[in-house]
C-alpha cells in the first residue's frame, strides 16, 4: 500500500512538474541544445558533453521563460489552462522527436575534431549517455532557479508589508541576488578552493620517492645551495631534477656542451614574494647564472610548473651556455588561480623581475647575459604584467617567448586588435614584424629573415586554445578566429551560435590540456625551436640541424 501510495505521489509530482513549464522555454532550450552537440575547439565524452548539453537547453529555457514573464508583464493574451497543456504536449513531443535525430550526428560532429588532432575516430558519441547526463543537469538547474524564486518571493513578501509591491518586488530581487552570490561564492567556492588549495599544497610537499636530492653544488636544492630540497616543492623539483644534461646536449650538438643553470624557488623558502625574489636573485649568483650567454625568467603557471617541452629546447640550441630562473606564486592550478589570487601571481612576477632585472642593470652591457622572458598560460599573462615598458627603455631587455597566453594577457590583446587587415585572427600580423610575432604548429606568417628591431617578441599559439581565444562576447557575437582562413586545427563544421558557443568555449577551457600533443593547450617542444630560434637567434645551426633537434625532441617527449 505504502508504495503504491509513493508511486501516485512521484507520478503526480512529474505531472505538476511537467504542466508547469513553459513551452517558450522548451522550444528554446532544445535549440540550444542542439546547437550544444555541434563541434568547437576540443572533442568532448559524453560526461563533458552531456553536462554541457543540460546547461544550455537550462539556459535556453531561461530565455524562453523571461520572454514569457514579459510577456504576461506587458498583459499580451495568453493561452487557457486546456490549451496550455495541450501545447506542452505537442512541444515535448517535438522538442523530443527533434533532439533524438540530432543526436545522431553527434559522432561526425565530434570526428571532425579528432580527425585534425590525429585521434582515433568514435564510433558512438554515446546518445542516450548524453541524454541521461543533460536530463540530470537540467534538472539540477532548473531546481535552483526555482529555489531562487522562492527566496525572492518570500523576500518581496516580507518587504511588501513596509514599502509599496513593486518596491518590494525590487528588494527581494536584490536580497535572493545577494543571498545566493554570498552562498556561492563567499562559502561554498572559498570553502572548496581553501580546501583544494590544502591539498595541492600537501600534494606539492610530497618527496617522490625516484628524485634524488643534487649533489653538484651547482644545483638548486643541493646541499650547499640557499634553497633546500624540501623548500623547492614538486613543481620545483621537478624542474631542477629533469632537462637535458651537458653530455645529452653535446650528443645532439656534435659540440662541447655546458650543464644548464636552473634555479628555482618554491612557495615555501619565503613569506612574502619579495624575500623569494631575493632568495632567487642570491641563487642566481651563486650559481653563476649572469655569466652564461642567456639568461630567462620564467613565470610558471599557478601550480609552479614550468614546461619542459618549452625550456628542454632552447637548452640544447644555446648548448648549455643557458640559466633559467622561476618563483612558484600558488599551488592551484592556472584556471583556479586566476579565479582566486590573479593579482598575487603578477605580484610575484614583478618582484622576481624587479630583482633579476635590478642586478641585470649593473653589469657591463659586454659582459653579461642576454635576458628573455617566458610564461606558459597564466605564466604567460603575468610575465607580461613583470615588465612595464617605461621602466626598461633605458636598458631594454633582449624579449619574451610566452607561449598558449590566456585571452586577457594584455599586450596579446592589443596586439592581435591592432593586426594587419588580411591577417587570420589565430595568427595575426603585427605591423611590419620587427618586435611583435606570432607562431603556430606551422611557423609564423612573416619571412624569417625580416628584420627584428632591438626587443623580440614571439607568441606560440594554437587556433584550437580556448584558453587563448575565448572571449565573453562570444554570448553576443561571432569570434573573428571563426572567418576564413581557419586555423589548421579547427573544425570547418564549427559553427557559431548565439549564448551557446561562448558555453561550449568555456568548457573547451577546462578541458583544453586533455588533447594530443601539439593541439589545444598542449604545446609540443619541437613548434617551441622555431620560436625560440626566432626570439634568441642561437648560432651554428642549419635547417638540417634544427630538424634533427625537433627529430630528437619527439622522442625525447615519448611519442
Amino acid at each position: 500500500m505504502a508504495i503504491l501510495v509513493a508511486d501516485r505521489l512521484s507520478a503526480g509530482m512529474v505531472v505538476r512538474f511537467w504542466r508547469s513549464l513553459s513551452v517558450g522555454g522548451l522550444l528554446l532550450g532544445t535549440l540550444f541544445f542542439i546547437a550544444s552537440l555541434t563541434p568547437t575547439l576540443i572533442p568532448r565524452t559524453y560526461l563533458t558533453q552531456g553536462g554541457l548539453s543540460g546547461v544550455c537547453f537550462a539556459a535556453g529555457y531561461g530565455i524562453g521563460v523571461a520572454w514569457r514573464w514579459l510577456w504576461r508583464y506587458m498583459e499580451l493574451p495568453v493561452p487557457g489552462r486546456r490549451l496550455q497543456r495541450a501545447l506542452n504536449a505537442a512541444a515535448t513531443l517535438i522538442c523530443a522527436t527533434v533532439a533524438l535525430s540530432f543526436l545522431w550526428r553527434t559522432t561526425e560532429w565530434q570526428n571532425s575534431i579528432r580527425g585534425l588532432m590525429r585521434l582515433e575516430p568514435v564510433t558512438s558519441a554515446h546518445p542516450v549517455e548524453v541524454c541521461l547526463v543533460s536530463i540530470v543537469t537540467f534538472l539540477v538547474v532548473i531546481a535552483l532557479a526555482r529555489l531562487f524564486t522562492m527566496v525572492v518571493s518570500w523576500a518581496s513578501g516580507v518587504s511588501a508589508r513596509v514599502m509599496p509591491p513593486r518596491v518590494a518586488r525590487v528588494v527581494g530581487l536584490a536580497v535572493g541576488f545577494v543571498l545566493f552570490w554570498s552562498i556561492a561564492n563567499g562559502v561554498l567556492v572559498r570553502a572548496t578552493l581553501h580546501m583544494l588549495d590544502s591539498s595541492f599544497a600537501e600534494f606539492d610537499a610530497l618527496i617522490e620517492p625516484d628524485r634524488d636530492r643534487p649533489t653538484s653544488p651547482l644545483k638548486t636544492g643541493s646541499a650547499a645551495s640557499l634553497v633546500t630540497w624540501e623548500e623547492l616543492g614538486r613543481a620545483g623539483r621537478e624542474f631542477v631534477a629533469t632537462g637535458p644534461n651537458a653530455a645529452e646536449i653535446g650528443a645532439v650538438t656534435q659540440k662541447t656542451a655546458l650543464e644548464p643553470i636552473r634555479v628555482y624557488v618554491g612557495l615555501r623558502a619565503g613569506d612574502t614574494a619579495e624575500q623569494r625574489a631575493k632568495l632567487a636573485l642570491n641563487e642566481l649568483i651563486r650559481v653563476g647564472g649572469f655569466e652564461r650567454s642567456v639568461l630567462i625568467v620564467i613565470t610558471p603557471t599557478g601550480t609552479g610548473w614550468v614546461d619542459p617541452s618549452a625550456m628542454d629546447p632552447v637548452e640544447y640550441l644555446h648548448n648549455g651556455d643557458i640559466a633559467s630562473v622561476a618563483m612558484q606564486y600558488s599551488y592551484l592550478s592556472s584556471p583556479l588561480s586566476l579565479m582566486v589570487q590573479p593579482e598575487y601571481g603578477a605580484e610575484a612576477s614583478r618582484a622576481l623581475f624587479a630583482a633579476i632585472y635590478g642586478y641585470w642593470t649593473t653589469l657591463p652591457k659586454d659582459h653579461r647575459p642576454k635576458l628573455y622572458l617566458h610564461g606558459l598560460s597564466l605564466g604567460a599573462l603575468n610575465s607580461e604584467r613583470s615588465a612595464e615598458l617605461f621602466e626598461t627603455l633605458g636598458d631594454p631587455i633582449q624579449g619574451a617567448m610566452w607561449s598558449g597566453p590566456p585571452f586577457e594577457s594584455r599586450i596579446w590583446r592589443r596586439a592581435t586588435d591592432a593586426r594587419n587587415a588580411g591577417s587570420p585572427a589565430w595568427l595575426p600580423e603585427f605591423r611590419d614584424g620587427s618586435i611583435i610575432r606570432f607562431m603556430n604548429q606551422n611557423g609564423a606568417t612573416v619571412p624569417a629573415d625580416r628584420p627584428w628591431g632591438p626587443m623580440r617578441v614571439v607568441y606560440l599559439q594554437y587556433a584550437s586554445d580556448a584558453i587563448t581565444f575565448f572571449d565573453y562576447r562570444d554570448l553576443y557575437r561571432p569570434p573573428e578566429w571563426l572567418n576564413a582562413p581557419r586555423g589548421p586545427d579547427v573544425s570547418p563544421l564549427l559553427r557559431w551560435y548565439p549564448v551557446v558557443t561562448m558555453l561550449q568555449l568555456g568548457l573547451d577551457m577546462a578541458v583544453a590540456t586533455s588533447t594530443p600533443m601539439g593541439y589545444g593547450h598542449v604545446y609540443a617542444p619541437e613548434h617551441y625551436v622555431d620560436a625560440w630560434v626566432a626570439v634568441t637567434d642561437p648560432k651554428g645551426w642549419s635547417p638540417e640541424g634544427l630538424q634533427r633537434l625537433k627529430e630528437h625532441l619527439i622522442r625525447r617527449s615519448g611519442r
